[in-house]
Parts: structure tokens; sequence; C-alpha cells
């Protein structure tokens, strides 16, 4: 893990001509600040998103946001209000308009929110999405499902709605209707905040990124050799000296209770789930060097700022290992609302694997203990998963077909899998042997090979059924600035992002990469200094890789 022009699939498919000339005559109206006899700004096409929605279907003319939309909520809907509130911040900076939230009645000119009980079929994530000349009307089950809707409409506007600054327009969100649910309920990305240590507004930062593409889980690698970034009461040294440092040197980090408290509202306002990773019995040289007593010879090592791994263990034989646990698991878990913590378990090469079996029964148990489902990376499954714990894969096309066969075992006796692959899903990974960050180990993935995979066959015996979803892990060793986040997430996320999300059926590399070129303007809006992909044809005013 941390080692040295065409139509959407699915859709009826025209000629690129004909498809350009109805999006046209759908136009129907002139693009607001367009001169007479000027021709006016098309509305981008429906279904030109990340991730590609499930059913796509164009009809009519376009909803031209103006100086006179309402955002309409639910009377009485905390929940719909909340979402339009956050709607109406999206989209104010930009259009310069006041775009008032209100329960009033009415349809015309406005973007309606509304929860429907009776919407059961599109799940709890779910949507549908209502575009005329008249209103928009967002559809959806559950407020979550509200939320995903709202990013899908932000993606059919002008990549300009991104600016914080007032631009010019038109805002033209196009005729049709959208209807839309996700594959799979665990779409994910981890952030590796110990390597190198990540500000509470860097992680809320990252967080709104990933919000854009309907990620829905932020996994949080809290603790490693190098760094424990969380407050533990009853362990205090673990954050003021074993964060007190990071890969290379430097003052390192931690977050308080109320910071990381922060970071899971700020999530939670964007409908994700914060996992906490507490990595145990190796990864733990910072939690050592704190604590004599939890070496077996009862010598504290020195801190540690390299990148090798494998060379620590937290001592299985004592006692006062297990009270460290529950101590650890009992805060953290107190502090997170989620359902999941995960306990690592991986590279955990100074463990015995007698010692190693052992630990992890005992550990899986304090998971249970404090109401927690267990989430461990796929060496778990070498001990004895509990009954519904969740195994994160992180293998490659070269793993063992032994080690593929142990994962796709556990799942066929009940564990769930999440599907990280570290050659294709590792945001760590250098796109090439020019690129200037990132690390080899596990080849190097370009965008089209972190897309062009499919999570049902990845692991040859596993069940298609459990398979909860899909993850994205940016591990830190060269990773210590925003705009390193950004380049090394972007693009390679939002094709993750599609594969949790969309249908198999719509998977696609050429259509994806038109969508995903359509999404370079949008990414520069948001201050993002991706990388230009050669195997993308970005747009003429991108500036060059």
């Amino acid at each position: 893990m941390s080692q040295p022009g065409s139509l959407l699939p699915g859709l009826p498919r025209l000629p690129r001509l004909l498809g350009a000339l109805l999006l046209v005559a759908a136009g129907g109206i002139t693009g607001a600040g367009a001169a007479v006899g000027e021709s006016a700004p098309a509305a981008r096409p429906l279904g030109q998103i990340i991730p590609v929605p499930a059913s796509v279907q164009p009809k009519g003319p376009p909803y031209a946001l103006s100086a006179q939309t309402r955002i309409r909520v639910d009377k009485g809907s905390r929940e719909g209000r909340a979402v339009g509130d956050y709607l109406a911040g999206l989209l104010r900076p930009a259009t310069g308009y006041s775009l008032p939230v209100t329960d009033g009645g009415g349809t015309a000119d406005a973007i309606r929110l509304r929860l429907d009980d009776g919407a059961s079929s599109l799940g709890d994530e779910g949507y549908r999405l209502d575009s005329s000349r008249r209103s928009v009307t967002l559809t959806a089950h559950k407020p979550a499902g509200l939320f995903r809707a709202v990013q899908t409409l932000r993606q059919l506007l002008p990549a300009a709605i991104e600016k914080d600054t007032r631009q010019p327009g038109p805002w033209l969100i196009a005729g049709g209707v959208i209807t839309d649910t996700p594959r799979y309920a665990h779409r994910g990305a981890m952030l590796d905040v110990s390597r190198h240590f990540f500000t509470v507004g860097q992680v809320k930062r990252y967080i709104d990124q990933l919000a854009l593409y309907k990620v829905n889980k932020l996994h949080l690698h809290l603790s490693d050799d190098q760094g424990w970034r969380i407050v533990i009461d009853s362990w205090p040294r673990l954050a003021s000296y074993g964060g007190s440092t990071q890969v290379g040197g430097g003052p390192g980090g931690y977050y308080t209770k109320d910071q990381y408290r922060e970071i899971l509202r700020h999530a939670a306002a964007r409908h994700m789930e914060v996992i906490p990773e507490i990595d145990m019995p190796g990864h733990t040289n910072a939690a050592l060097a704190s604590y004599a007593e939890l070496n077996c010879d009862g010598v504290a090592p020195p801190l540690y700022t390299g990148t090798d791994v494998g060379f620590s263990s937290l001592c299985v034989p004592k006692e006062v290992t297990y009270d460290f646990i529950d101590d650890v698991i009992r805060e953290v878990a107190a502090l997170t609302p989620g359902r999941y913590l995960h306990i690592g378990g991986d590279e955990a090469h100074s463990t015995s694997h007698q010692d190693y079996v052992a630990f992890m029964e005992r550990a899986q148990k304090t998971v249970a203990t404090y109401g927690k489902t267990v989430v461990g990376w796929h060496q778990l499954t070498t001990a004895v998963p509990v009954e519904g714990a969740v195994v994160q894969w992180w293998g490659r096309d070269k793993t063992s077909a032994a080690e593929k066969e142990r994962v796709a075992a556990a799942a066929r006796n009940g564990a769930r899998l999440i599907l990280s692959p570290a050659d294709r899903s590792y945001l760590d990974m250098k796109y090439n042997k020019d690129t200037p960050l990132g690390l080899d180990w596990a080849g190097y993935v370009e965008v089209r090979r972190s897309y062009d995979w499919d999570p049902e066959t990845l692991l040859p015996g596993a069940p298609p059924s459990a398979i909860a979803g899909v993850e994205a892990p940016l591990w830190s060793e060269t990773i210590s600035t925003d705009d390193h986040i950004g380049f090394m997430a972007f693009p390679r996320l939002p094709g993750i992002a599609e594969l949790g999300w969309s249908p198999a059926s719509a998977h696609d590399w050429e259509a994806y990469r038109e969508r995903l070129a359509a999404q370079g303007p949008r990414l520069e809006a948001m201050g993002i200094d991706f990388y230009r992909s050669p195997q993308v044809d970005w747009p003429q005013s991108q500036s060059s890789p």
C-alpha cells in the first residue's frame, strides 16, 4: 500500500451532426447577453457530466437561470432547506443573482427541490432532474439524493459557475429529464494525513472537490509510522509527541477533537461519511515512540520521518497493548457518527502470523464493542474477519492468484469488499516516468488505466453482491500541499467516482474521455492545477501539459 461529440453509452446513438442540430433546436431561446443576429450559446448537453447518469432524455428548450430565479424548497423541510441554501451559495458568486431560498408556492422561474416519500425507487441517493423553459425540478427520496442532484445541475451549467467572482453568463440548463441512481453505496476517497499533515481547511477543500463527483465516503488515514494525527485524551503524547513531525521532518500537526468534529460537520453537510483509520498492529512507530510501554522491550524508538514500511509493531503479548487499543477505539468511535472504523492491518511484517491472528481477533471485537463495523486492508483475511467485516483490496494485477483467492473466499463467506487496486486507483502513483510527484512501485497509472476496469471482474471468484464499492486512496509520502493533491487526484479521481456511480453498461473510454475533456475548464475555474493527460483532448484554452 505505502510501498517503496459521441453520445453517451446506453443512450440512443445519433450521428454527431444530427445530435448537434437537435441541441440547437432544443435551445429555442436567445442566450442572455447575446446581441440580435448573434448565435446564442448552446446549453451544455444534458448528459455531459461525470459520473454519467443512468438515464438521460433530452427534450425541449433549456431553462435560463436569471435574476428572477428563486430556489423553492418543501415547506417545513429542514433537510431540503439546507440543500437549497448550499445550492444558492454555489450559484450566487458567479451569477451575481440573489437567488432567494423560499418555501413559498409556485414553480415558474424557479429551481425546485422536492423530497418525495413516494419516490422510494430512487433509494437513498438517487434523484430525478426535470428541466424545461419555465423551471428545473430536482426530486429525491432522501436528502442525500437532493444533494447529488445539485451536483448534476451544477455540472450542467457553464464551467464559469465555479468562479468566485461575477461572470457574464448566460446560465442555461438543457431541457429534458435525468433519472439517476448509484451502482454502489460506497464511493470513497482516502487522504493520508499521517505521512504529511493536512490542516482542517485543506481537508475541507478536498471534501468540496470530491462532492462534485458524488463521492460519499472520506477515509482519513490518521496514524502511521510518521505521525499520529488525532488527540486521544487518555494517551495525550500520541498527538503532542507522536504528531510532532512528518516525512522529511517539519512540524507535523494533529487535530484536536473539536477540529476533527469540524471536519465531520463539513463532510456531513455534503452527505459524506468519514471513516477514520487507526492502523495496527504495524505502521505504529509514532505510537511506539510516544509510549515506551507499548514496545516489547520497554524502550521507545525515535520518531521516524522516512518512508520505509513494515518495521514497526505493537507488542501483541502485552496486556497494556489492549488497554491502549481499547482507549483509542473508544475515543475515536465516540467522536465519529459514521458506521465504520478502519483498523488497517497491512504490512505488519514485524508481527508474526500467530501474533497477527491473535491481535486482530481482539482488535475486531473491540471495534464491535463500541458499536462500529470493522474495516481492514485485505491482509485482514490472513486472520479471521468477523461477521460483517469490510475488507479493502489494494492488490494489483500481478498479485498472486493465491492471495486473490483468499480474499475472494472471504467475500464468499460474507465479507464485504471495497476495491482499491493500487495499480489503478492509487492516486499517489506517477502518471509516467516524468511525473514530478508520486511513487511507482505499483507501476505508472495514466488516466485511461485508472478508469478502464470493472469492479465486478477485478477479483476472480468474488461474488458481485459482495462488492460494497470503490475507493481512491491518496498516500502522502510525496504529497504536502493543496496543489499536490489537485495534480495527483485530478483527473483520475472523477473516473473512479464514475466507476462507483454509473451503470456498468455506460462504461466507454472514448465517450468518457470527451466528457472528461469538458471538465477541464471547470477544474481550472475551481483553482485545481490538474494533470493535462495527453490521453485526453483538452480544450485549446487549456494550458499544455
